[in-house]
């Protein structure tokens, strides 16, 4: 890796966890179809989750007082559901055509949130049992899982700092299925890839830290604007991912 990669890989990571250390969410989404134009998508993948995971680890050791467990509980045998099926059943079917629908469900979504198009009722709790499923597919299948997700728990949720504790939660659950799933491949033991997340760990750490000071000064509307608009970036992402 030259020095030009090199420092586009950080600046791409200390983008990613900035945004995450405002939102909760959002980093792999990010970090992923960027890297992937400097390195190869094996690498990435493992790379991103395992930092992922430890950005889950550090917000939810911040924000834990904040996380709606209750709110949790519901989704995550779906979600643990969802892995398997994404795993035993999906992965034969065409790519494309599955990112492409998840990538446009996600902008619509994003669109309503930008143009505060829903209305101020929560939405069902039936709503945790498609939510938990494709999420755990999705994210079994293409490291992309969090949009279902988050869609869900911002209708249900309103105040910014319970939202973003919330996604945390999860991911961390979430995260730490798929890290025993890259072991037991072998994909989180490839040459290089530990000294790799040694060097983006600290780049990682800036970027939630300031990522959290901005969390910090904005409102909940604000919250939910922002949260629209990295919908759309999500699902820009996906359809790139499948057609790019």
């Amino acid at each position: 890796m030259n020095w030009e990669t090199l420092a586009a890989s950080f600046a791409i990571l200390l983008l990613a966890y900035f945004i995450r250390g405002i939102s909760g969410f959002g980093s792999g989404l990010i970090a992923v179809p960027l890297l992937a134009h400097f390195l190869p998508l094996q690498f990435v993948v493992p790379l991103v989750l395992v930092l992922d995971f430890s950005a889950s680890l550090a917000l939810s050791r911040r924000t834990r007082g904040h996380a709606r467990w209750d709110e949790i509980r519901p989704v995550l045998p779906f979600s643990i559901a969802g892995v398997f099926l994404g795993v035993a059943l999906l992965i034969e079917l065409p790519r494309e055509p599955l990112l492409t629908g998840l990538g446009i469900f996600v902008m619509v979504f994003g669109l309503r949130n930008l143009l505060n198009l829903h209305g101020d009722q929560p939405i069902s709790r039936l709503w945790a049992a498609p939510a938990g499923l494709t999420g755990g597919m999705v994210g079994a299948l293409f490291g992309t899982g969090g949009p279902p997700y988050v869609i869900y728990f911002s209708h249900r949720i309103r105040d910014k700092s319970e939202i973003r504790a919330t996604f945390s939660g999860l991911f961390l659950l979430d995260g730490g299925l798929r890290i025993a799933t890259f072991l037991a491949t072998g994909l989180l033991l490839q040459p290089g890839l530990w000294l790799a997340l040694l060097g983006a760990l600290p780049v990682m750490a800036a970027g939630l830290y300031l990522g959290h000071k901005v969390h910090v000064g904005i409102s909940n509307a604000q919250m939910l604007k922002l949260i629209g608009g990295l919908l759309l970036g999500s699902g820009a992402s996906l359809l790139w991912k499948a057609w790019g």
